[in-house]
């Protein structure tokens, strides 16, 4: 393996070797090769759509963030969706339709995007968006979901629709999933991964990494746990402190080293697994990847947004494509400063940089 991890290869060229990685990670279950092998063939194709555009001067991302729902059943310590108002109880009005989200979806199949990732609050409270997306079997969905309400006729809904992949949240030991997400959810998941073992249902893990836990995610009995549970991917997420009184949870550059360290193991031990650190992984790639550089985020609200830490729009996919909102005066104005770009030694880069940003949107 190469010294240096080349995140932006590994995401656009990459889409073919996730593709790889998840063919050789479901050999074994004709269900789910047949699915990803013809999955394979229009990845190919939404590669040759960007590639088209790109030669006409239009970025086209390999991917999207899509928080369809600011609802959640749970109150997880720290969250920072409930803290920067985009989650939260009531706001229901400000949602966008169901049917809105499925043009969204097509929209991006017709750009070439490859994968949407469905996020929240809990995006299984949006069970009509999810059927939206199972409609369109060219784009794979990795849904992430607290796991709590991720049975019955939910598990029906994943085994028939295999674009449908279930991205589990889990903090590590019980005692962390448990601080932070609330009595018994360790065990619920824990059960859960055997249900989707059983079914041959491909399924992920999203860690959030803080200071607590990052000696936890180094030892090795907890990958080798995961992986005999079925799990082929890990996607490690950064903690974000949006409110003051959580900041001591945040990693600093000790722990990112650590979990940097941790990954090349991780590729080298595990070559049919995907294994991902936002924004961490971000720092080989010349600067952040949001704003449309390699992928933008949509509120539940439809606002189009560099990512989601940095919850800041011009543009609202309720009265705009998916084409025109990546054509933000904002994400351009991003770009053209540089603010995206140059070193980047973890963390988020548009964090904490509010008041550029807000001059930016002539707010400041």
């Amino acid at each position: 393996m190469n010294d240096r991890f080349e995140l932006s290869e590994y995401l656009n060229r990459g889409v073919e070797d996730i593709v790889k990685g998840i063919i050789k990670a479901s050999m074994r279950n004709p269900k789910e090769s047949a699915f990803i092998l013809k999955f394979a063939l229009s990845c190919g194709e939404a590669r040759r759509k960007r590639d088209s555009l790109g030669k006409k001067g239009e970025n086209i991302p390999g991917f999207l963030i899509s928080s369809i729902t600011s609802n959640c059943n749970l109150f997880c310590r720290g969250c920072y969706a409930r803290a920067n108002k985009s989650c939260g109880e009531g706001m229901e009005i400000k949602q966008l339709p169901a049917e809105r989200w499925g043009e969204i979806f097509r929209e991006a199949r017709e750009l070439g995007i490859s994968f949407v990732l469905l996020a929240g609050g809990e995006p299984l409270m949006r069970r009509d968006v999810l059927k939206k997306a199972a409609e369109v079997s060219d784009i794979i969905f990795p849904v992430f979901t607290n796991g709590t309400l991720l049975r019955g006729d939910y598990i029906k809904l994943f085994d028939s629709n295999r674009n449908l992949v279930p991205i589990l949240s889990l903090e590590g030991s019980k005692e962390q999933t448990d601080g932070r997400r609330g009595k018994g959810v360790h065990d619920t998941l824990m059960g859960l991964m055997d249900i989707l073992k059983k079914k041959g249902i491909l399924f992920g893990i999203s860690v959030t990494v803080t200071k607590e836990n990052i000696r936890n995610l180094t030892e090795s009995g907890f990958y080798g746990q995961l992986y005999d549970k079925g799990c082929r991917a890990i996607i490690f997420v950064e903690y974000v402190p949006v409110a003051g009184n959580a900041e001591y949870l945040a990693p600093g550059a000790s722990e990112r080293e650590i979990l940097d360290g941790e990954l090349q193991v991780l590729r080298e031990t595990y070559e049919d697994m995907i294994l991902l650190a936002f924004p961490g992984d971000e720092k080989y790639s010349g600067g952040c990847l949001a704003a449309g550089r390699g992928f933008f985020h949509i509120n539940a609200d439809g606002s189009a947004e560099p990512c989601p830490f940095s919850p800041f729009s011009d543009m609202n996919l309720k009265e705009c494509t998916l084409k025109e909102a990546l054509k933000s005066q904002l994400f351009r104005r991003l770009e053209e400063t540089g603010m995206l770009l140059g070193e980047h030694q973890g963390g988020c880069v548009l964090f904490g940089r509010e008041a550029e940003v807000m001059k930016l949107l002539g707010k400041g």
